[in-house]
Formats: structure tokens, sequence, C-alpha cells
């Protein structure tokens, strides 16, 4: 009897789990184009836009909560041994790299329109130039562009990103409470990297705010502005879903969940959150600062 319950558990460690078929994967598919579809129309000022976007929100947010909430109840009920704990570590690393992959495009835009772009566009022959008095400065709305205020690296910005920085040590103070079994060190390090994660978006929302009211600094304000939103607004975007990961692994250590051995949810969340630290920093160089 002994021998086929160390067989079977040996069995049972070595098996993969595989999860009954779902149709989550397609709905949110159709929440993120929704999502999209929104934002497009709301970008060329149709009226369905915001309310498609606040369709395509609400999709996500249910599938998240539906379909993590049923992987945390897998979890916990032991389905998840040393395979699949591996097929996440590499899918959080592929996922990772995608999103640098990512920034990355975004980036290369920026420097595209820097150092190519923008000085081609001054350096032309004046007799064949339509923009004669166009220069290669930076920042620059491009020609004819609308006249604006760059956004200062010293106020807000520099305010974000210490905040940013003092979160990742937290994060890791969190961790290494994790690593300890210090449940009090765990929960104070988490709360104190969601609550610098949220100041954070406080500060980025009121950034905006003064750009679009004071500084004439929108969208519409030529390769500056486009650069400025799309870098700034897609990082900010992640540091929303990041803190709303960070909550959820939060509410989990307050409910006992994860061990100093098996812990990758939080492990997971943390690189993802390191991740988007590094890429802030590339943003207050490049963006606000150089």
């Amino acid at each position: 009897m002994t021998t086929h319950s160390a067989a079977h558990e040996n069995s049972h460690a070595n098996h993969y789990f595989v999860p009954q078929p779902s149709l989550y994967p397609f709905i949110l598919s159709g929440g993120m184009f929704l999502l999209a579809l929104g934002f497009i129309l709301q970008m060329n000022a149709f009226a369905p836009g915001p309310w498609i976007m606040i369709g395509g929100t609400a999709i996500i947010i249910y599938v998240m909560f539906n379909w993590f909430g049923k992987i945390i109840g897998e979890n916990q009920r032991g389905a998840y041994r040393e395979w699949e704990d591996k097929s996440f570590r590499y899918g959080m690393v592929w996922f990772i790299a995608s999103e640098v992959a990512f920034f990355a495009a975004f980036f290369g835009a920026l420097f595209y329109l820097r150092t190519i772009s923008v000085p081609a566009l001054a350096g032309m022959d004046p007799a064949f130039s339509l923009w004669k008095d166009f220069t290669a400065a930076w920042p620059s709305a491009g020609p004819k562009g609308p006249n604006f205020t760059p956004m200062g690296a010293w106020g807000v910005p520099a305010l974000n990103t210490a905040l940013l920085l003092t979160s990742g040590a937290t994060l890791t103070f969190a961790h290494w409470g994790m690593l300890k079994n210090n449940r009090r060190q765990l929960n104070l390090g988490l709360l104190a990297t969601i609550l610098l994660g949220v100041s954070f978006m406080g500060f980025q929302v009121w950034e905006y705010h003064h750009a679009y009211t004071e500084l004439g600094l929108t969208l519409g304000a030529g390769v500056y502005g486009a650069t400025f939103f799309m870098l700034t607004g897609f990082h900010g975007f992640h540091v929303t879903l990041g803190a709303i990961m960070l909550m959820v692994v939060y509410g989990r250590c307050l409910k006992g969940h994860f061990t100093a051995d098996r812990h990758f949810a939080f492990e997971g969340v943390a690189w993802y959150w390191h991740f988007v630290d590094v890429v802030w920093l590339g943003l207050f160089i490049f963006v606000y600062w150089v």
C-alpha cells in the first residue's frame, strides 16, 4: 500500500496539468478589439468611441477577474507542480521580451525623428524646401506645427522617478520577507509598493492636465507631442496594470497564499514591475531630460 501511494504521488508530480477548454481567450480578444476600436474612433472624433472603449474595458475586467480567479483556485488546490511552474516562468520571460520589443519600437521612432527625420527636413536645400525657416532644434512640433512648451524634467517627472525607484526597493524588501517567511515584512513592502505606484499614476494625471491646459502640449503638438504621449501614456498604462497585479498579490498574501519555496505569482509581478521601472528611466532620460 505504501509503495502504491508513493508511485501514485510520483506520477502526479510528473503529470502536467491540462485545464479544460475555455472561452476566456476568445472573449478577452473581443474585449481588446473593442477597446482598440473605440480608441481609434475616439481619436477620429466619432461619438460612439468612448462607449465602445468602456464596453471593451468592462469585458477585459470581467475576463481577468474570472479567469485569474480560476487559475488561483487551481493553484490553491495543488494542481500546479514543477512542470507548470517552469512553463509559467518561460511564459513570463517571453511576455516581458515582447514588452521590450514593444517599447523598443516607440523609442526607435523617437530616435529616428530626433536624429534623422527632423535634421533631414531642416537640412534641405532652401531652393527646394517648403519650410525654409525650419530648424533641427528639439523638441520640435515639425514644420508648421503648433506652438507648445515642452515638459521639463525637474519637477513632477523627477518626483515620479524617485517614486518608481523607491517602489522597486520596497518590492525587493517584500521579496526578502517572502524568502524569510516574514509575512509582516512581505505585506508592508507590498503595501508600500502599491501606494508608491498609485502616487505615480496620480502625479502623471496631474502632469497630463498641466500639459493640455497650460503648456499647449497635446497629442496634436506635432512629432514631439505624439512621441511624448505615446511613450509616457503606454508606460502609465503598464504602471496601472502592474499596480492592479500588485493589489491582487497583496490580497493573496493577506490570505496566507504563497510560501518561501513556491511563490511564482509574486515573482512574475515583481519582474514586470522592475521592467516598468527600467523603462521609466529610459523615458526620463530621453523624453524629459536630454
